[in-house]
């Protein structure tokens, strides 16, 4: 059965030792931040995101090679103005998450300007009235990693009831703040993020699952599929819970609008014919849909994670400096 974060009294006491006075001192900067208004946070996000991008390091690296094998029609200049307005979204997808953990939910209500395709998911859940199939087979959102999903989650939750995973931080004391945040909004959250079990229970159950495979995976159940043209080590998962629940998958695409706007969810329809009986082909497909709207908004996209650190036999590192 997968662990469901509970409600119980947070305990304050758990996290008076001196190794998380700095923990302590960020929760309440974050706490800080998210009383100021949106568009002020927008822009702070952007300061912020500028003096990362300036800094020289690691992930200004990856970022850099990940657009450079993406992006190999766009000049040195264009490519560094992506990177730019990239570390940008990140700054303000840090403002984000404070928004998220702490501001009530009518103010995030507020920021969510336009969903589109909602009714795909009520179809698939059985809530569309006569076109809904009452399967109880759940449905699988289907979403990548742009810097908007805390908000693309939190945000689609004043819409429908979510249950969505994610992975331990090591940190207890950020863990217990992180999971109680994300239990505020969503019906479950998911602890073990990989355990495909634990995931097709909650699908049993008729739920809908916020699933995101489009992170560089080397395990048992991965394939190499392009992306961008680019052999990527890809989970096979989504297939393989779709196959096993009959719960269909259902792609999201979050974006951030310009001049702080706020923000637009389009969910698609449930893909057709998938899953099929090849594991490349079905995570080909999955990647190609990414793509697609990676394309459209690179610069919201992660691309400080090292989407190609695993390569086919005989491939040397792409991130070597």
């Amino acid at each position: 059965m997968p662990k469901r974060v509970t409600g119980a009294p947070f305990s304050v006491t758990r996290f008076l030792a001196p190794r998380y006075w700095l923990t302590w001192i960020g929760l309440g900067i974050t706490w800080a931040l998210a009383q100021l208004p949106y568009r002020w946070l927008m822009r702070l996000g952007r300061g912020l995101g500028r003096m990362m991008g300036a800094l020289p390091g690691g992930r200004r690296h990856v970022a850099t090679v990940n657009l450079s094998l993406c992006f190999p029609e766009l000049s040195g200049a264009q490519r560094e103005e992506v990177l730019r307005k990239h570390f940008e979204s990140l700054g303000m997808a840090l403002m984000e998450t404070a928004l998220c953990w702490w501001a009530p939910p009518a103010r995030l209500h507020s920021l969510l300007v336009q969903v589109q395709g909602l009714e795909h998911l009520e179809k698939a859940l059985g809530q569309g009235g006569e076109g809904g199939n009452g399967g109880g087979k759940g449905a699988m959102l289907l979403i990548a990693h742009f810097t908007t999903m805390e908000m693309a989650g939190t945000l689609l939750s004043t819409q429908v009831a979510m249950h969505v995973t994610y992975r331990q931080h090591k940190n207890a004391l950020f863990d217990e703040v992180m999971r109680r945040a994300r239990l505020s909004h969503h019906d479950a959250v998911l602890i073990e993020h990989d355990n495909i079990r634990a995931m097709l229970r909650t699908l049993k159950h008729n739920n809908a699952l916020w699933y995101a495979p489009d992170q560089n995976y080397a395990g048992k159940h991965s394939t190499f599929a392009p992306f961008f043209g680019i052999p990527a080590a890809t989970m096979t998962g989504t297939a393989e819970m779709a196959r096993i629940s009959g719960a269909p998958v259902i792609p999201l695409f979050p974006e951030r609008l310009p001049d702080g706007r706020g923000y637009r969810l389009t969910l698609q329809p449930a893909l057709e014919g998938f899953p099929t009986d090849d594991a490349t082909q079905d995570a080909a497909r999955i990647n190609a849909l990414f793509e697609s709207h990676v394309r459209r908004i690179p610069e919201q996209y992660l691309w400080v994670h090292r989407r190609f650190k695993t390569r086919p036999a005989g491939e040397g590192s792409v991130y070597r400096k």
